[in-house]
């Protein structure tokens, strides 16, 4: 007998999906941005973008964009789904169901922080740096390391998925029904102001301050 994918509510496909399909682009396009201007460690071949650094630009502005409410979402209507204070308990369960399940909700929290990461480091670089051939800039490495954070933590989101839900969790996340109950008046049913997890708001101070930081830093980096 089939397994049936799990429903998903609207509003978490349409953040979530947006933001996989900015963080997936950005991921491409940053490695295009190395792949032209820097090759130390490594470089395919692809055709030369005179723009590529204002294309992943535009693409990590708009995903800065929307961090913000893919976070407060996150951590206020999805955060079951995040790290909770019983999670490093349950990983000394190893190889149980809910060790897997803690170890799914670490590798959400870490795509969370890798993303916020990337925006505050990509946000302090000057495009004048890399066309210059200054690619030891501290900022610019930072964010290197960012990308590879972000890539790891895509995976891991993925392959951690597929394992705790399997293929239908994967695909409830594409399946565009709506059920009569799930419309925009009722997204905001079941949100939790304040958690009871410790753990929970001191990571969620560290994302939405660097969220802030991201649009304020590079004010005073001009």
């Amino acid at each position: 007998m089939p397994q049936s994918s799990p429903y998903q509510p609207a509003l978490l496909r349409i953040l979530h999906n947006t933001a996989a399909v900015l963080t997936v682009s950005a991921l491409i396009s940053g490695f295009w941005v190395y792949n032209t201007y820097d090759k130390r460690w490594g470089s395919v071949v692809l055709p030369t973008l005179g723009d590529i650094q204002g294309i992943h630009g535009t693409i990590a502005l708009t995903f800065l964009l929307l961090l913000p409410a893919f976070a407060l979402y996150s951590f206020h209507l999805g955060h079951s789904r995040l790290v909770q204070e019983q999670s490093f308990s349950q990983l000394q369960q190893l190889g149980k169901p809910v060790w897997w399940i803690s170890i799914h909700r670490f590798a959400n929290t870490l795509m969370l922080l890798a993303a916020t990461f990337a925006v505050v480091t990509g946000r302090m670089m000057k495009e004048e740096w890399l066309p210059a051939g200054e690619i030891n800039r501290q900022w610019y490495l930072a964010h290197l390391v960012a990308w590879v954070c972000v890539l790891i933590s895509l995976a891991l989101h993925l392959l951690l998925g597929a394992k705790v839900g399997g293929i239908p969790l994967l695909v409830s996340m594409f399946n565009w029904k709506m059920r009569d109950e799930d419309t925009p008046r009722s997204w905001l049913q079941g949100i939790r102001i304040k958690h009871s997890s410790l753990i929970l708001k001191a990571i969620e101070g560290v994302v939405i301050g660097g969220i802030i930081m991201a649009f304020i830093l590079p004010v005073f980096n001009s």
